[in-house]
C-alpha cells in the first residue's frame, strides 16, 4: 500500500495524531467566530402583539355570534 494516501479509517496511519489517538495542541483550528453579521442588516423590527383594529374586529364578530346564538337558544 502506498503511504502517500493513508487509510482514513486506520488511526495508526492518520496524519496529525499522537500515539494513543490524541490530537496534539495546535493541530486543530481555533474555534469559529459567530456568523451573526453574515445576514442582511435588518432595521425594521415589527411591533409585538396585536394591533387595536384586528382585536376590535374580532371582538365585534364574537359579540355578533354570541348575540345570534343566544337569541336562537332563547327562541327555542
Amino acid at each position: 500500500m502506498d503511504d502517500k494516501y493513508p487509510d482514513p479509517d486506520d488511526p495508526r496511519h492518520t496524519p496529525g495524531l499522537e500515539p494513543g489517538g490524541q490530537v496534539p495542541p495546535g493541530e486543530t483550528p481555533p474555534g469559529e467566530d459567530s456568523t451573526g453579521g453574515a445576514g442582511p442588516d435588518e432595521r425594521h423590527n415589527p411591533a409585538k402583539g396585536w394591533a387595536k383594529t384586528p382585536v376590535i374586529v374580532l371582538a365585534v364578530l364574537v359579540a355578533v355570534f354570541v348575540v345570534y346564538f343566544l337569541a336562537w337558544a332563547l327562541e327555542l
